[in-house]
């Protein structure tokens, strides 16, 4: 898939509908300046990546949704982090909108070579700001179509990061920042899903919604945002090479496609 944009966008199948699939953290591209100062092989082999999302959520285009997909790492910039580096969670460790150290602690750049002020605000200007502007289009478009945007963004991680939790986290966490970025009759639909599925979950714990949830969730204009955090135990290896796995996949993919039809149901109505 070629773009000269710094993201992917997977279309609809058939008739579009007010739904919306983000996904900011499934990039691996990495340009040679940047790479050339990582201080590891650990390191580059990105393994803070929300790896084969992209592919997990494949089927959302038959249920009438646009896809945005970041194209780069999140070391390069961190699409779902506040522009102006302010915490999402005070008082929690967590890495920056370009991050300097891993999920494990390690220093991405050799000492040194991490990047100037300058830097960080030339990615923010061609990574950062391209993703967002498209991702505003799309849900002023459906708004303006549909009079309702449906925008749900979609995460994984590795079940255990001792930097940010202790123990090990659940399978599925959704995430309507404490009841504010989608009306509460959608996040109990998605939520009943998740209850009924075998699979562990919370909601709001540990994750609420990051900056793409809050931003652009906006109930009282007909904006509604979730946000589902999930353990990549689900459908993966969580260790190098990161492979997909095909026969847990299988198990996954029926609760997310009836996570999101759930949504468009749910926002369809109001």
């Amino acid at each position: 898939m070629k773009t000269e944009e710094p993201y992917f966008i997977r279309e609809a199948k058939g008739t579009e509908t007010p739904l919306i699939l983000s996904i900011p953290h499934t990039g691996t591209e990495v340009p040679p300046p940047i790479s050339r100062r990582f201080s590891c092989s650990e390191v580059a082999a990105l393994p803070d990546t929300d790896w084969h999302l992209h592919r997990l959520y494949a089927f959302a285009s038959e249920l009438g949704a646009k896809t945005i997909f970041a194209r780069f790492s999140r070391y390069v910039v961190d699409l779902n982090r506040p522009r102006d580096g302010h915490a999402l969670y005070p008082g929690r460790d967590e890495t920056g909108v370009v991050p300097t150290s891993t999920f494990e602690s390690l220093p991405i750049y050799r000492p040194g070579e991490e990047p100037s002020r300058d830097e960080t605000e030339e990615r923010l200007e061609q990574y950062y700001r391209p993703y967002h502007e498209r991702l505003a289009q799309e849900i002023a478009a459906r708004r303006e179509r549909f009079g309702v945007a449906l925008l749900f963004d979609a995460h994984s991680i590795v079940s255990e990061v001792p930097r940010l939790f202790s123990g090990t986290l659940p399978g599925l966490m959704l995430g309507d920042v404490e009841g504010t970025s989608a009306d509460p009759e959608i996040a109990r639909a998605v939520l009943s899903v998740h209850e009924n599925s075998g699979v562990s979950f919370r909601k709001n714990d540990p994750f609420k919604g990051g900056t793409i949830t809050r931003l652009y969730g906006r109930p009282g204009e007909g904006v509604h945002a979730l946000q589902l955090e999930m353990s990549q135990r689900l459908y993966m290896d969580e260790g190098p090479p990161f492979a997909y796995r095909e026969d847990r996949a299988e198990r996954l993919v029926p609760v997310l496609r009836a996570s999101l039809e759930a949504f468009l149901k749910a926002g369809s109505r109001l």
